[in-house]
């Protein structure tokens, strides 16, 4: 069973990370399951690509307990978060080339790397009660998803590294004062708020949509977002193994579980 659903609304195809008992948690299937329905979706030529996630959370990130199922030899564990990360780096790039509008419905917590799938969203409706939060320094990692290739040039650097020093929590509300969210509403209304937005792409012009997404995200564009995205996947590896992380994951485990 894919841990991604794919549903045709009107002009838009939903994409719903379907893992909600783990929280829409990413492991490598979820992230591979995704980029299919990516590639899927874009022969359709929809209006609009709409993410959202299953259950109570968006996606908390990167599955700690996945990593930590791998930690008994350090070349597992390295082999492992590189299909993880780089597969996840793939899709940020490919929503970020995606030939029409991408939404997002934030139905609940966004932490860590999934963090990477919202930010590649022009439009993002927030429920109230959810919220945005890095984590890493919590466990040790290196920041990966676009925390330090896209996030900076969305609200300022010195923003960007104050939210991760500090592992601060955006609510729903900071993140559109930060501009990462054109609107927050109640759960029950997130639906229909995204929805409006595609009716309203629907009565434009297609071909304007897609020039103008394809002007912002450019080639000269993408080529940094990629090799900034590279630069977090080999600063990820570079600290995985080491036993202070795997330390950090078995205590972020004991506390969160």
């Amino acid at each position: 069973m894919s841990l991604v659903t794919s549903e045709h609304r009107g002009n838009a195809i939903w994409l719903w990370l379907d893992r909600p008992d783990r929280h829409n948690a990413l492991i490598p299937e979820l992230v591979c399951d995704l980029r299919k329905a990516i590639a899927d979706a874009g022969r359709y030529e929809p209006v609009a690509l709409v993410l959202s996630g299953r259950g109570l959370s968006f996606s908390t990130g990167g599955d700690i307990a996945g990593f930590l199922d791998h930690a008994g030899s350090g070349e597992t564990l390295e082999a492992y978060a590189q299909k993880l990360v780089g597969a996840l780096h793939e899709a940020i790039l490919e929503l970020l080339a995606f030939p029409a509008p991408v939404l997002a419905a934030v139905n609940g917590p966004v932490t860590g790397g999934s963090t990477g799938l919202v930010l590649t969203a022009d439009l993002v409706a927030m429920a109230e009660d959810s919220f945005l939060q890095p984590y890493y320094s919590e466990v040790g990692f290196g920041p990966d998803g676009g925390w330090t290739a896209l996030l900076p040039d969305r609200i300022g650097a010195a923003k960007a590294l104050e939210i991760q020093y500090l592992n601060a929590r955006l609510s729903a509300y900071d993140a559109a004062k930060l501009g990462l969210a054109a609107q927050v509403c109640p759960l029950s209304k997130l639906e229909a708020t995204v929805e409006a937005w595609v009716e309203r792409l629907s009565r434009g012009c297609a071909q304007t949509h897609l020039a103008t997404r394809q002007n912002v995200w450019d080639e000269r564009r993408l080529d940094g977002v990629r090799a900034r995205l590279d630069q977090e996947k080999q600063r990820f590896m570079d600290l995985i193994a080491r036993p202070a992380t795997i330390a950090g994951m078995r205590e972020f485990l004991r506390v969160h579980a």
